[in-house]
């Protein structure tokens, strides 16, 4: 009791920001989904001619090559014909989401009936999660920062908040022993873990634990936000070259679709760095890659900057294509709006504490999202 009640001390400061309108619910179930591909499996499924298309692209994965990225896929000639054959299927427009049940079978799918068309493209393949962001355009007063000084980790604040949380406390723990640095670190595990906070933790906390911001003085909370993915372990051994990163996360369904994902939403449009997407919905694709071959993170405790852990020497006549793929995190201006990074964190708080200030710390300590 003495800790729960130091804790909802320690957050007492954090009531003073107005809770905004409750955002609608940005995850969908299966049936709410425009076009699932699980849904339309089964209509391919009814229909003779549409089945035994899909059934021979199934054979096809194995023997459709993956080039290097200066070549063009090989593809043999009956695959694309059975391809051909889904043209008018709604196979070909379905779409996955990264909470629903049966990601993994959904996924399976999609790139069922992809391959034929995208195996080997190592530029942007089209994302297969439905947009289903729903939330309206952040409405916050960054100045409101300046409430919470000279107290200002707001990292240390939302790590709170996780505790407060039952399912955000112990899917975090879970994470935790998993990803404990030393002999017992485990990284396939540790990188499962990750995903399964990011994919089943309430998104507020989750963002917020990993967007908090921090004053460039603050080491501290630039420590801790650093920390948050437990880099020691999450991250792979040594720096391996970033084409090799790619080509494992290629030969992995998740982790491809992630990456695919990320490039969609956080794909500068031009000269400006205009995004392709509002910066919410790239800051959701980063958050995806969380757990996957391609985990990014925070670089230094002092600044926001990001990048994948690799490096491009090595890489011969694929230099450039190498630091294509490192600067679309080290140098994508999607990421480096920080203005979005303390608006993607506040929003989050501003829904965490999204109730009567009387009655906020019932709210809290009953665990709800």
């Amino acid at each position: 009791m003495a800790r729960r009640a130091d804790l909802l001390s320690a957050l007492s400061v954090l009531l003073l920001l107005p809770p905004l309108l409750r955002a609608g619910d940005p995850h969908p179930t299966e049936g709410r989904l425009t076009n699932s591909c699980l849904q339309a499996r089964r209509k391919c499924q009814a229909n003779p001619t549409c089945n035994a298309a899909y059934h021979h692209l199934s054979s096809c994965a194995s023997s459709v090559s993956t080039p290097s990225p200066a070549e063009e896929p090989s593809v043999p000639v009956d695959c694309v014909e059975a391809a051909q054959h889904l043209r008018n299927s709604s196979l070909m427009s379905c779409t996955c989401h990264r909470r629903m049940k049966n990601q993994t079978a959904c996924l399976d799918i999609y790139w069922t009936v992809h391959a034929a068309r995208s195996l080997g493209d190592y530029d942007l393949d089209v994302s297969p999660y439905e947009d289903t962001v729903t939330r309206k355009p952040w409405k916050l007063d960054i100045s409101k920062l300046s409430i919470l000084k000279p107290d200002s980790d707001l990292c240390l604040k939302f790590a709170m908040l996780c505790t407060l949380n039952d399912k955000c406390d112990r899917l975090r723990m879970a994470y935790g022993e998993a990803c404990s640095s030393g002999p017992h670190c485990r990284r396939p595990a540790c990188l499962q873990q990750l995903r399964a906070f990011f994919e089943k933790a309430p998104e507020p906390h989750a963002q917020g634990l990993l967007l908090c911001p921090c004053a460039p003085s603050d080491l501290g909370c630039g420590q801790r936000r650093r920390n948050t993915i437990a880099p020691s372990c999450a991250l792979p051994p040594g720096t391996p070259n970033c084409l090799e990163l790619r080509r494992l996360c290629h030969a992995d369904r998740l982790c491809r679709s992630r990456l695919a994902d990320f490039q969609t939403h956080c794909h500068p449009m031009d000269i400006l760095g205009t995004c392709a997407t509002e910066q919410s919905r790239c800051l959701q694709a980063y958050m995806g890659l969380i757990g996957t071959d391609m985990t990014p993170n925070f670089i230094s405790n002092v600044n926001a900057s990001v990048a994948l852990s690799c490096t491009c020497r090595g890489s011969g006549n694929l230099q450039e294509e190498c630091e294509r793929l490192e600067e679309s995190f080290s140098h994508n201006p999607c990421l480096k709006q920080k203005p979005c990074f303390e608006a993607t964190a506040l929003d989050a708080l501003s829904l965490l504490l999204h109730t009567d200030l009387d009655s906020a710390p019932k709210f809290l300590i009953a665990g709800h999202p």
